[in-house]
């Protein structure tokens, strides 16, 4: 059987090895019952799920100047997205189980957690011990978060205005396939405001939509065995900066809204009790909330390259390099 989490490599573009992706099996969260394994999906992917939602939500800019009309930049962005240290475990109550139950520490790794294993058992009448699926050690990847990369067009039109663009589709084999698109507005409001047009920065409010989706199939001999990943983000923001030569100091407020959802089709069979499931994981999660961002980028002739920091439920760092013009 695939592993579960070629999905978010695809989804977060994360290059994890094969090993790494290794240590996470689907199958061991479809033991029991459908309840139990969408309670167990529930905790063990929620963290990924809200930051990958939140990861969309990055890279939009990096100044608050708009092009002149038809100028364009395009612009290439990693995010790496910090986890609190409470979100590498989650709680398994016994008593929210039908079927089996967890032996010892009661704090599972989550998604993002360590990679030690945790053991559950089967309730009566069954028996018998099993391992659940280990974390991915998150911190152990560069810059000890979750990559988020994305790529972005803006184009200068009329009324100090950016529209900015963001695609991407693939399929592969074993029926993968990842689609990607969004679309952001920047615009200057300095000169809405009487008396500010004149001032030596800058002043922008920008909107920008995201939407992602991804399916992976799970095993090749059982094509009706898929996963599928959606997920959709806002951000509303209000940008400053101010350039010094080749060096401009942005930094942006605003609001994100994120929300994602993962479901698992199919029909599935546990082989050490033989309980047979039918779409046994629908699960999904919504987070918002408000973010800070600053940011340096230096402009050499048409070259850029930045970096910046967000505060949010998921601190962020982000850098990236473009090509700018007008």
């Amino acid at each position: 059987m695939r592993k579960l989490f070629t999905l978010f490599v695809f989804a977060s573009g994360l290059l994890i090895s094969g090993k790494t992706l290794g240590q996470a099996d689907f199958n061991d969260l479809l033991k029991g019952s459908v309840a139990d394994a969408n309670y167990l999906a529930q905790g063990y992917m929620e963290p990924a799920l809200n930051a990958i939602g939140s990861g969309l939500n990055q890279g939009w800019y990096n100044t608050a100047a708009n092009h002149k009309k038809f100028g364009f930049d395009l612009t290439i962005s990693v995010s790496s997205l910090q986890f609190p240290s409470s979100e590498r475990t989650y709680f398994v109550d016994n008593t929210k189980l039908t079927s089996i139950e967890i032996v010892g520490d009661p704090n599972a790794p989550t998604f993002i957690g360590s990679d030690q294993a945790p053991t559950y058992q089967y309730k009566a009448p069954a028996s018998g011990t099993f391992q659940g699926p280990p974390g991915v050690n998150i911190q152990d990847l560069p810059l000890g978060g979750l990559p988020i990369p994305m790529v972005n067009l803006g184009i200068g039109i009329p009324w100090n205005t950016d529209v900015k663009f963001r695609y991407g589709s693939y399929s592969g084999s074993g029926g993968t396939k990842v689609n990607l698109f969004g679309f952001a507005v920047q615009h200057d409001i300095k000169q809405h405001i009487p008396g500010m047009k004149e001032l030596p920065f800058d002043l922008s409010a920008l909107i920008g939509y995201t939407t992602f989706s991804s399916e992976v199939g799970f095993d090749s001999s059982q094509p009706s065995q898929i996963g599928k990943a959606d997920f959709s983000a806002t951000t509303i923001q209000g940008l400053i900066g101010k350039k010094f030569s080749v060096l401009t100091v942005y930094g942006g407020v605003g609001y994100n809204f994120s929300s994602g959802s993962f479901k698992a089709q199919g029909t599935y069979t546990d082989s050490e009790t033989g309980v047979t499931m039918v779409d046994p994981v629908n699960i999904s999660s919504s987070i918002s909330g408000p973010r800070v961002t600053a940011g340096l980028r230096l402009k050499l002739a048409i070259f850029t390259f930045h970096g910046d920091y967000t505060l949010q439920r998921y601190n962020t760092i982000t850098l990236g390099f473009g090509i700018a013009v007008r």
